[in-house]
């Protein structure tokens, strides 16, 4: 874990400013349609050379599995690849999001960084499934080893056919911010819903006007000016299309309302103050650590409730919890973590909660319900053994070959 000075490589990397836009296509048989084309970007209407259709399948239904923390090098755990392949097949989902830390330290070079992404990566591409993620605060772990930040990863990503990351956008803070955007079933060239992914950062800064951070969390959180982007783009999408669409968010580090809401409180840590955070906000999952958001509260909380179109934030980082609940109208939630080679539960019980949430959103007019859930990997007949089992990496398709 390394301090960084305030105007640190994060204070200048840019960032993507729109994923996809939704456009109505005919459906595959397994999931939703993916046509890569230029199109127009769904808040500013120019066009955007990476964007794919999706939209809701016929039924009025889309399907998303959320991962995170794969975190591992190019010696991936055997059995984070098998969950990802059995999830897929199992929910066969219309789209995926990698919620950060794909890979994390040990990998030496280049090419060994190009083999961990790939082997996380390749179930969704050879199921021919869109797929994007955010960034964590482990992706550069290997960075002074390998020499591939995340702007160099974003290249790799973004070489794959069925990658939805946007380009990097100056001036905002971050990697690749991104908009998908996921069409009506029903009219044609109507948005249904939106995903925001938002690079949510690494560590705190070493000190701030020559004050640290010691007693404090020391992880990073989103910037003022990531907020002020998603309220500018919510608000042009909503003046584009003359109403605001509904979406989900998904960001690396929670929020401190991801810890108030378990609590119940701000400063209560007491049995009977979770229990009544668990009954106002209809809390379900486990709570094995304590949720690890920044020193600052970025304030994202409160521009999703005054923009009222995100219905939830979802996260990762801490992978021993996996409890969702509805905080003040806007769901908060984990995905417990994917990766085998990562830390999990204590002693024998390690690998217990890895998986993957689902979310099954169903159409209905302007407005779209979500329904979510977990799937673990002691459902799916995996080896839970509390040891490490790493694989040789799968090979690399000449695309990636070559970036």
């Amino acid at each position: 874990m390394t301090d960084r000075l305030p105007m640190s490589r994060r204070a200048v990397l840019t960032a993507g400013t729109i994923g996809a836009l939704s456009a109505a296509l005919p459906l595959g048989s397994a999931h939703a349609a993916i046509a890569p084309a230029v199109r127009e970007d769904p808040a500013t209407g120019k066009p955007n050379a990476r964007a794919s259709a999706l939209r809701f399948r016929p039924d009025g239904m889309f399907k998303i599995v959320q991962f995170n923390d794969t975190q591992d090098d190019e010696l991936t755990d055997r059995r984070t690849v098998e969950l990802i392949e059995k999830v897929l097949d199992q929910e066969k989902p219309d789209f995926v999001v990698i919620n950060g830390d794909v890979i994390s330290s040990g990998c030496e070079t280049r090419l060994a960084v190009k083999q961990a992404i790939n082997n996380v990566v390749w179930p969704m591409e050879s199921r021919g499934i869109a797929w994007a993620v955010t960034y964590g605060n482990h992706d550069e772990d290997s960075l002074p080893e390998s020499g591939v930040d995340e702007a160099g990863m974003l290249d790799i990503y973004r070489s794959y056919e069925h990658n939805m990351n946007a380009a990097n956008e100056s001036g905002l803070t971050g990697t690749s911010n991104t908009i998908v955007s996921i069409g009506s079933a029903a009219k044609k060239n109507r948005e249904a819903f939106v995903l925001w992914l938002l690079d949510s950062g690494r560590y705190a800064p070493g000190d701030i006007d020559g004050q640290d951070f010691t007693g404090y969390p020391d992880w990073d959180w989103l910037r003022m000016d990531q907020v002020s982007w998603y309220r500018e783009q919510s608000q042009r999408l909503e003046q584009k299309r003359g109403r605001k669409i509904p979406g989900l968010m998904f960001i690396h580090i929670a929020l401190w309302e991801h810890r108030f809401m378990w609590w119940g409180g701000v400063d209560t840590r007491a049995p009977e103050d979770a229990a009544r955070g668990r009954a106002r906000h209809g809390i379900v999952g486990e709570r094995n650590e304590d949720e690890c958001p920044g020193p600052i509260n970025s304030g994202m909380y409160n521009a999703i409730l005054e923009r009222g179109d995100v219905r939830g934030v979802f996260v990762g980082h801490d992978h021993v919890n996996d409890y969702v609940g509805n905080y003040y109208g806007v769901l908060l939630g984990y995905a417990p973590g994917t990766g085998f080679g990562a830390y999990g539960l204590d002693g024998a019980e390690r690998n217990r909660l890895r998986g993957g949430r689902v979310f099954e959103l169903t159409e209905n007019g302007d407005d779209v319900s979500i329904q979510t859930r977990v799937v673990y990997a002691r459902d799916l007949d995996i080896d839970l053994a509390a040891n490490d089992q790493p694989m040789e990496p799968l090979p690399l398709a000449p695309a990636q070959e070559a970036v």
